[in-house]
């Protein structure tokens, strides 16, 4: 029978709030230094455990610079292969929960749990994603951007002067709200989007190295575009597919399907 928790929510089976603090960005490649659940359960108690991991791999200092988790600090705690089975029992029949956990945590915990010989079992758990709620409950547009900064309404919207007035205003207003914003033009466009060492394409999708063109992201990464032309066309059509692959992105992968003697089936 479903029960209550706190009056809003009703709860047949425990639900596990849980958040990864990681060696990087790429789910399909990084690794867990720090785990943290916490279990509703369906009479209305909550329980929770925190516990470090060792990556068993060098913590990048990038990643420190966001957790401040250093090597140090996880030198003398487990590897996830110690902790995964008692970590599975934890989360046991919970429906899960988090904030971007269906893109990114509950990817890499289950390349966690699959390189330990065990599975996560999601065909059986309920994900409930919060990022997914707020994204869709709140207005990401310029009309509630300039509620939000400016506190009025945005009369004349769609209309390109209007619009165009109304982002200087926005821009004007975050300038004065956040003092971590640099002051320069240059230094601005890098917080917003840093540069990736090495990039081919604007968003660093891919870099050059010694071999030619590598993969920068996902489950190639760090191999050669023009081999995985070769050798698996069809990943690189999947991603062509992918509405958000951008369009510079794009381009090296037609190439490197072109030369690899594939067809692409797309137009530029």
């Amino acid at each position: 029978m479903e029960r209550a928790f706190g009056l809003t929510l009703q709860l047949q089976k425990p639900l596990a709030f849980f958040d990864l603090e990681t060696t990087g960005i790429d789910p399909s490649q990084d690794r867990i230094v720090e785990i943290s659940v916490l279990r509703w359960l369906p009479g209305g108690e909550q329980d929770a455990r925190t516990r470090r991991i060792n990556p068993e791999r060098p913590i990048p200092p990038a990643s420190t610079a966001i957790h401040g988790i250093r090597d140090e600090d996880v030198r003398e705690e487990p590897p996830f292969r110690r902790i995964a089975r008692g970590l599975l029992d934890y989360l046991a029949d919970a429906d899960l929960a988090g904030f971007n956990v269906q893109r990114f945590d509950i990817p890499l915990l289950e390349n966690e749990f699959q390189a330990c010989g065990l599975t996560l079992g999601l065909e059986n758990r309920r994900v409930i994603d919060v990022l997914k709620i707020f994204k869709r409950m709140e207005r990401r547009n310029l009309s509630a951007a300039v509620e939000l900064y400016l506190g009025r309404e945005h009369v004349g919207a769609h209309g390109a002067q209007a619009d165009t007035e109304a982002t200087a205003d926005v821009f004007r207003a975050q300038l004065e709200r956040y003092d971590v914003l640099p002051r320069s033009v240059p230094e601005l466009a890098e917080w917003i989007s840093p540069t990736v060492p090495d990039a081919v394409d604007r968003r660093g999708r891919f870099v050059k190295r010694l071999e030619g063109v590598v993969f920068g992201f996902g489950k190639y990464r760090n191999r050669p575009l023009a081999e995985v032309a070769r050798e698996d066309a069809d990943y690189l059509e999947w991603l062509l597919g992918q509405d958000d692959f951008p369009g510079d992105a794009r381009r090296l992968v037609l190439d490197a399907l072109k030369d690899a003697g594939g067809s692409a089936g797309q137009s530029t």
